[in-house]
């Protein structure tokens, strides 16, 4: 295909997902599957294009004036893949499969966009309702907040420290480009690439299929780490969902002690017993909500992490399509979930254990509301700096790491793609006295 009728897809597919209110990936296959001819190239560029117009929908709606699926490509084409004006009359006029030549209202659009001033939300690539939640999270630096949450993400892998090592991987790695990730000891980044470049497919890797390294946002391998789990503790995973943080878990424990990993969602649990054959992890019982129970579990517990369930407003780079579907009554039931989660999960502390809270959200309500809820009510529990934990194991341990730049005078703290260059995640640590 040529890049016009790269366009033409593009906006066919966002005009699919924008009537029909379809996740953008079922949008995508669905065209693939009803157009075999394109190839893996063209799928990949199609994909950045859809990608990347939603990614940058309200900025590119602001300077454009318009909020259609045509202009959107177009602009994306324009302005994101800096492709110009010239560039894309050259492409559609090539093509009989492209869309209709820009008209002279659109083409004027396109030319002077980049001079149209615009702030707030639309500057932000963030919706207007959310707006003042992220202005309370970042203050002047929500704008560029907002901005980092709608690049493209990485691909971060952790190494299985079970099995392998990070020096050895990077070398094993580097037709690919990976290179160490500069918190996470564990971790390896390969960066996104430009335009209708496709990124490397790691998980046919012949070091995936053994086990020597997982698909894993530096943010959640540090959530992991700051957790402190040892060799030898009893640990439950309240919301293991895939198992990644489960396996993160395994590793610092070095396969001693017992992680149970449990979700309330079954099949959310369904591909961890998969991943753990595959990283030769031998200390996790799963506790599949529908056949088991973890009463035998009360009060006995070293550590309890709790990934809980969110908006997922962190991880807006990787998803960009959900964060024009949340809504305010999203945002409403997840903090419900979320005490109803902290409720549960607190009862299986043992006298001096820990509980860790973890979102892969950036929200105050979500995140230091909830723990200051909790504090209040749980008045066992005692707040211990997670902060103070980042600067004993970030960067392996590195006497000249940064703290994170959001951080509460109690210590949680908040990680972000434009602060410290991962998905946007939160991180509490919780003590039960003895």
């Amino acid at each position: 295909m040529k890049d016009g009728g790269r366009l033409q897809a593009a906006i066919e597919i966002l005009e699919e997902i924008e009537t029909r209110h379809r996740p953008v990936q079922a949008a995508l296959k669905d065209w693939g599957n009803s157009h075999r001819f394109a190839g893996s190239g063209d799928r990949t560029a199609i994909g950045n294009l859809v990608f990347d117009a939603l990614r940058h929908k309200a900025s590119l709606s602001g300077r454009l004036k318009s909020d259609t699926a045509r202009m959107l490509v177009f602009g994306t084409y324009v302005l994101s893949w800096e492709k110009g004006a010239e560039q894309l009359l050259a492409v559609v006029g090539d093509d009989r499969h492209a869309p209709e030549t820009p008209s002279e209202a659109e083409l004027s659009a396109l030319t002077e966009a980049q001079g149209v001033e615009i702030d707030g939300a639309a500057a932000a690539d963030v919706p207007d309702w959310l707006w003042p939640h992220f202005e309370d999270a970042f203050g002047d630096r929500a704008v560029a907040e907002g901005q980092a949450l709608a690049a493209r993400a990485p691909i971060d892998l952790r190494v299985n420290t079970l099995k392998y090592d990070r020096e050895r991987l990077l070398k094993r790695l580097a037709h690919v480009n990976a290179v160490p990730c500069p918190w996470s000891p564990a971790g390896l980044r390969i960066y996104p690439t430009p335009g209708a470049l496709r990124m490397p497919h790691v998980q046919a890797e012949e070091a995936y299929q053994k086990g020597w390294f997982e698909l894993q946002d530096e943010a959640s391998q540090m959530a992991a780490l700051l957790a402190g789990a040892k060799p030898g503790d009893q640990v439950l995973d309240f919301c293991a969902g895939g198992g990644g943080k489960t396996l993160a878990l395994a590793a610092a424990m070095e396969n001693k002690g017992q992680i149970y990993a449990f979700d309330a969602d079954r099949l959310r649990l369904a591909p961890i017993h998969e991943r753990l054959k595959r990283a030769g992890a031998r200390n996790i019982q799963v506790r599949d909500p529908a056949s088991s129970s973890l009463d035998d579990l009360i009060g006995e517990m070293d550590l309890v992490f709790i990934d809980a369930p969110c908006t997922g407003t962190g991880v807006w780079r990787r998803r960009p399509d959900s964060k024009w579907r949340l809504s305010d009554k999203a945002l409403e039931d997840r903090i419900v979930d979320q005490r109803n989660v902290l409720d549960r999960a607190a009862q299986y502390v043992k006298p001096g254990g820990r509980l860790v809270y973890a979102t892969c959200s950036v929200l105050p309500l979500e995140n230091t509301g909830q723990v200051s809820w909790f504090l209040e009510k749980y008045q066992d529990f005692l707040s211990v700096s997670a902060a103070a934990r980042w600067q004993e194991c970030a960067g392996g341990g590195s006497a000249a790491v940064e703290l994170p730049a959001y951080a509460t005078a109690r210590g949680d703290i908040t990680l972000s793609p434009a602060s410290t260059n991962t998905d946007g995640f939160f991180v509490s640590i919780l003590e039960k006295s003895q």
